[in-house]
């Protein structure tokens, strides 16, 4: 994956196949699947879609692990009343939470208030343990909407059901090898959120260095870099947007549970 280009995965019928993006155009490749890419690369075919004729799907689904970072905005820390950290604050995410493109995030009975939380995340390429230079074991970046039941996350001391709900963890629409500058969050169209990259307390590198002093991280593992301020409630029927530069837009409508 050379810079500048973007993967996918789609689906066209029956058929699911990773896609090399450009423009409004998909050129099938030879990866088997996202993990595929990752660690053998992908190489383009000769079949080419319209986007538009494609579904999108989560470009990578079975990580074995998502992490992610809280309080590493310095807009956001000053949201919410805290003192900037010393080091990363981390929690995680269970794989179960990712859905792609296009899919429902669905506001559980439990939680009473469920925002969104627009993020940059990595996607780890390389293996990195007690890693020296973290942008060597990055593949590249996408979206993620870091869903949080907010009402459930203040009662608890543990984040774990807050963050973990089914459909809590929206990625893609794809993956680029080139680095975002900035994230933007729209809420019904509304920008709600808006924030350079640069405004990280962690950025990318110390992310994916620090992390792997705790855990091993493996290909296709995803960090989420965290939120800027202005995040708010979402409802039923809403739809919300995580945008960045590099990659495009991860779209989701809000449904309530039945």
């Amino acid at each position: 994956m050379r810079s500048g280009s973007k993967l996918g995965k789609f689906s066209k019928g029956k058929r699911i196949f990773v896609g090399q993006v450009s423009g409004n155009h998909v050129t099938e490749t030879t990866a088997s699947s996202m993990m595929d890419a990752i660690e053998n690369g992908a190489r383009s075919k000769n079949s080419r879609h319209i986007l538009s004729d494609l579904k999108l799907l989560a470009p990578v689904d079975k990580p074995s692990k998502i992490i992610c970072v809280g309080l590493n905005f310095r807009s956001h820390i000053r949201e919410m009343k805290w003192d900037t950290p010393k080091v990363p604050v981390i929690f995680s995410k269970p794989p179960s939470a990712l859905i792609g493109p296009g899919d429902a995030i669905i506001i559980p009975r439990a939680s009473k208030r469920v925002d969104y939380e627009g993020e940059s995340a990595i996607i780890i390429g390389k293996r990195a343990h007690h890693a020296k230079n973290g942008l060597m074991h990055v593949f590249g970046y996408t979206c993620l909407n870091d869903v949080t039941a907010r009402d459930l996350q203040k009662n608890d001391v543990d984040w774990t059901r807050a963050k973990g709900f089914d459909t809590f963890a929206p990625i893609g629409p794809f993956i680029s090898r080139t680095p975002p500058t900035r994230v933007t969050t729209r809420l019904n169209g509304n920008v709600v959120q808006d924030s350079p990259l640069s405004d990280r307390v962690f950025g990318d590198a110390a992310l994916v260095e620090y992390i792997s002093t705790i855990m091993t991280l493996e290909p296709g593992d995803v960090i989420a870099t965290g939120t800027p301020s202005g995040i708010s409630p979402m409802k039923d029927g809403d739809v919300v947007e995580v945008e960045l530069d590099s990659v495009g837009c991860l779209r989701n409508q809000v449904v309530k549970s039945p």
